[in-house]
């Protein structure tokens, strides 16, 4: 079942809320257990036999946070007990996600049949929806109860941390702090008006990103990747920009209504999604996009190593910390090792392809030149110490400043995009293709002017303007919608569901409020959209 499905929104959906907000006017336990309930029948519509996966992993791993929690701090108990849960949780993400390019690498490495056993058997194995997400948010929740962060278990609030329907499938990863304290809460269960006008009009922007922004892009984007061989320079920069813009708003329109379905059920999701093409830097993309995963990361993989390697460096008599960064040797120590580690595996959770590797490692790359970018320019700048600056010379720094920002959100732009080449395509070697597509090693072919099987005059210009194989002008638009128009979280201002609070971007006129003019204008949308559900797209971060 998809958040853009007619299912969805005239059966789950209305059935889910009405009997939440009933359950919850009786009590908000029986709320919480048909929540967890109609979870579950969500994520089994899609494929039933895998709910017993997800309940079992369910099991498995509370009781293992029931030991952990039972063991006594720092206790080699406790150690244990994670170790047992984190290798069980891996293995089975193996098993689902990994398994079948291992044994398929190893049949054509080894030269056995593909009619063998091992063959056969990796080819059978299907992905379950979101066995990432909810894997990575079950090891996160032990881990925080072997730190202690985890004060006390609760069974039902546990199980509704991990279905609760709106992040199961694609995330956002949450953290338990965020969302079991909500969950705990007697008021979030109580209907209110604010909640439904509020989620509904998110969801909504939401959903016409999906069906109005991302798919109509899709087909040209699957075209080029198809054979990425036989495109041009022109056709290959085309395909590389329709697949960033389709994942861009795909993913910008699943977060939206993922936190605008929380909302509508009187919860609220961290931001997950901050217009990360408008970011003048990689770190600051990486703030902007994903910004769960990337919180992820730092937390559990990124600051554990950079602070046992900080440990033993002090240990040795060695500078650590922003000393340890001057130097070369010290710089690539406590900066390089863990952005490479932290990012290569986070190429590796996307996927189980050599291109997904090399989409992190890339990304670990610009992380690792941009810190050292931003320590050279800090020691300069300590070096020259604070000058004066004439009134007159203000203005031409402050153009100067704007060209910079501007340059160096189009490096960080092209430095994503040739990274995204890697992400979609079916393998290293389509990616590479496309990559000497970009570079201009297959030509330029020259464009072809409307002739008289064009049909001529006006109607073969505007076939010219639109493009036969990519759409020039709706690029065009897409990428100045994402540059330079707010996003959900600015439009909705003071009224964001997001735990984060949004910036003060739109002049109060324009953003959304509780009014007839608003929701005038959220019905039409929803309606336009209506007239779009001809099927059901996926959402692009189903597979992970």
């Amino acid at each position: 079942m998809l958040f853009n499905s007619f299912i969805f929104l005239t059966l789950f959906l209305p059935i889910a809320l009405t009997l939440y907000y009933l359950a919850g006017a009786r009590s908000p336990r029986l709320a919480a257990f048909w929540l967890c309930l109609a979870s579950l029948v969500f994520y089994g519509a899609w494929a039933p036999a895998f709910i017993g996966l997800l309940a079992m992993s369910i099991a498995f791993n509370y009781g293992m946070s029931r030991a952990i929690l039972a063991s006594a701090p720092g206790s080699r108990s406790a150690r244990m007990w994670l170790t047992v849960a984190i290798c069980v949780d891996l293995a089975v993400l193996v098993r689902y996600k990994y398994w079948a390019a291992m044994a398929g690498a190893w049949v054509q490495w080894c030269g056995l049949s593909q009619q063998g056993w091992l063959a056969q058997h990796a080819s059978g194995v299907v992905l379950p929806l979101g066995v990432s997400f909810f894997t990575f948010t079950q090891i996160g929740y032990l881990l925080d109860c072997r730190a202690r962060i985890v004060k006390r278990s609760d069974a039902l609030g546990f199980v509704q941390f991990v279905t609760f329907f709106p992040h199961l499938i694609a995330g956002p990863i949450l953290h338990h702090k965020e969302m079991m304290t909500q969950f705990a809460q007697a008021q979030t269960y109580k209907l209110r008006a604010q909640n439904l006008s509020i989620g509904a009009s998110l969801f909504a922007m939401g959903l016409a990103k999906k069906l109005l922004l991302a798919d109509p892009i899709a087909a040209y984007a699957d075209a080029g990747f198809a054979a990425p061989a036989a495109l041009d320079g022109w056709a290959a920069w085309g395909t590389a920009l329709a697949y960033a813009l389709q994942l861009y708003f795909d993913f910008s329109g699943y977060s939206d209504m993922a936190v605008g379905l929380a909302k509508l059920f009187g919860i609220r999701f961290p931001l997950n999604f901050n217009s990360p093409f408008k970011a003048a830097s990689i770190i600051d993309f990486w703030q902007r996009w994903h910004i769960t995963l990337t919180r992820y990361l730092t937390a559990y993989l990124y600051y554990p190593l950079s602070m046992r390697i900080n440990r033993r460096r002090a240990q040795q008599g060695r500078p650590i910390g922003r000393a340890a960064q001057r130097s070369p040797m010290g710089f690539a120590a406590t900066v390089a090792v863990p952005t490479f580690y932290t990012m290569g595996l986070a190429g590796i959770w996307h996927g189980a392809g050599l291109q997904y590797l090399i989409y992190g490692l890339l990304h670990a790359g610009y992380l690792t030149v941009n810190h050292a970018w931003r320590n050279w320019r800090q020691s300069c700048h300590a070096d020259a110490g604070p000058t004066a600056v004439r009134a007159s010379g203000m203005e031409a720094a402050k153009v100067r400043a704007h060209a910079w920002r501007v340059a160096s959100v189009l490096i960080t732009f092209v430095a994503a995009l040739v990274a995204f080449v890697f992400f979609r395509a079916h393998g290293v070697g389509d990616a590479l293709a496309m990559l000497e597509g970009m570079a201009g090693l297959h030509g330029f072919a020259p464009p072809a002017w409307p002739s008289i099987d064009d049909g001529g005059g006006i109607a073969g210009w505007l076939r010219l303007a639109l493009g036969r194989s990519m759409p020039a002008p709706q690029l065009a638009l897409l990428l100045a919608i994402a540059w330079f128009a707010p996003n959900s979280h600015e439009w909705m201002g003071r009224f964001s569901p997001a735990l984060e609070r949004a910036a003060d971007t739109v002049a109060p006129r324009w953003r959304w409020s509780p009014s007839w003019r608003w929701t005038t204008a959220i019905v039409l949308v929803l309606l336009v959209c209506a007239a779009q559900l001809h099927g059901e797209t996926r959402f692009l971060y189903f597979q992970f």
